[in-house]
């Protein structure tokens, strides 16, 4: 086969796909804006986008023209490729940002797969769900319908779509869900593993290096970016409770301070906000950002966690949560759909209502006070991701097939 990923910032989701197809002998090329270190088999084409989007559209056009751009740049990019010789057989794209727009101009024949990641609402998803920061209004709802194009242009487009859990998919109409096959981007299970022997070092602001143990009191909070759709708020509203109960926790907080999902803060960013909101009731020295960690030292730290929080919105599962499983972790999780699909509350996971800051505190004192009592909820949860999520002997192999069963027009 002759294979395109497209990517805005590739790889992504394609990590681990793009270079086992190439380890196969298929010819991978990947079309992409940003990009990281080059995939062994994959031969990347970078490209620009001409233009920013024009002074005083339309605010609810604003995000369909950005990814009319990007869909431009990406096609344009393409037909030079094409102009090369090169017309793939199967395109594997992530649509989200526009870049799979039209695609099908350049390449008609070409078999489309396309990564479908959510469908928006302006009820009860990342958008009205949180009455503190968001109470959409007519406009929202329709800038949100809107943000819907680009998805649903797509999934016209596309031949076959791949969505990472049920949750997910059931955010998108159903007319379209018959099409689409749930098969998770998958955890290597053997990197993302249990360690007794664990550690975890790092330097404060001060230059001074601290060490945590596996069995010390570890409690672990990762985001990408520390902002409310991910609980942020929630989860530093229940530490001074926390802090005060346990003299001995030590609290490691992995994230940036921008925002990945939702709008930007009035002024300042969230992650000094909520920290604002607590810190004269916080013992600061426990507390620790540790901003974004390269993946070895980000498996190191879950592996001495003793308790590892994750809140989520409705929205997109992160994959630290399932790493985190993975590792070992007693994972206090959000009850909120994306959570439900993997932690049963009590068999491998704990779960709390995402706002209750007090219960979220009350969870984690009740494994910290006796972590042995949750010994087999961590071996359930490690067996949920190994029996149901493993990359190499589950995920990757499906994945695989699927792009094969595209390519023969299934």
């Amino acid at each position: 086969m002759r294979l395109l990923f497209v990517h805005q910032n590739f790889p992504g989701q394609y990590k681990h796909l793009a270079p086992a197809l190439a380890a196969q002998g298929h010819e991978v090329h990947a079309l992409a804006i940003n990009h990281q270190p080059g995939l062994p088999g994959v031969k990347l084409h970078l490209y620009k986008v001409a233009r920013g989007s024009s002074r005083n559209i339309h605010p609810w056009a604003l995000e369909t023209e950005t990814k009319v751009l990007r869909g431009e740049a990406c096609a344009r990019a393409a037909l030079a490729l094409k102009a090369q010789g090169f017309t793939p057989d199967v395109i594997c794209a992530h649509p989200g940002w526009g870049e799979a727009l039209f695609l099908r101009e350049v390449w008609p024949a070409a078999r489309q797969l396309h990564y479908v990641e959510f469908f928006y609402s302006a009820v009860g998803q990342d958008v009205g769900f949180d009455p503190e920061f968001d109470q959409p209004d007519f406009d929202d709802g329709c800038r949100i319908r809107m943000k819907n194009a680009n998805t649903l242009l797509n999934l016209e487009t596309m031949d076959r779509g791949i969505c990472p859990t049920r949750w997910q998919l059931s955010t998108v109409p159903e007319l379209f869900r018959g099409s689409i096959e749930v098969i998770h981007d998958g955890v290597d299970t053997l990197l993302a593993r249990p360690d007794p022997a664990a550690d975890f070092a790092w330097r404060g602001a001060d230059g001074t290096e601290s060490r945590v143990l596996k069995g010390d009191q570890v409690l672990t909070f990762v985001n990408r970016n520390l902002e409310p759709s991910r609980g942020y708020h929630v989860f530093m509203r229940a530490l001074p409770q926390l802090l005060d109960r346990h003299p001995k926790l030590q609290v490691l907080i992995v994230g940036g301070g921008g925002v990945s999902y939702g709008a930007q803060p009035a002024e300042g960013g969230y992650k000094e906000r909520f920290l604002a909101e607590v810190q004269d009731r916080l013992d600061l020295a426990r507390v620790h950002f540790l901003g974004h960690l390269p993946y070895s030292r980000f498996l190191r730290l879950l592996q001495v966690s003793a308790v590892h929080v994750y809140l989520t919105y409705p929205f997109v599962l992160s994959w630290s949560m399932l790493e985190a499983m993975s590792a070992g972790c007693l994972v206090i999780g959000s009850r909120t759909p994306p959570v439900e699909e993997v932690i049963v509350d009590g068999e491998n996971g704990l779960l709390v209502d995402f706002f209750a800051a007090d219960k979220l505190a009350s969870a984690v004192s009740r494994v910290l006070d006796d972590p042995a009592s949750f010994d087999a909820l961590r071996a359930n949860a490690r067996r949920t991701i190994v029996e149901r999520y493993d990359l190499k002997t589950l995920c990757l192999p499906r994945q695989m097939a699927l792009v094969e069963a595209v390519h023969r027009g299934e």
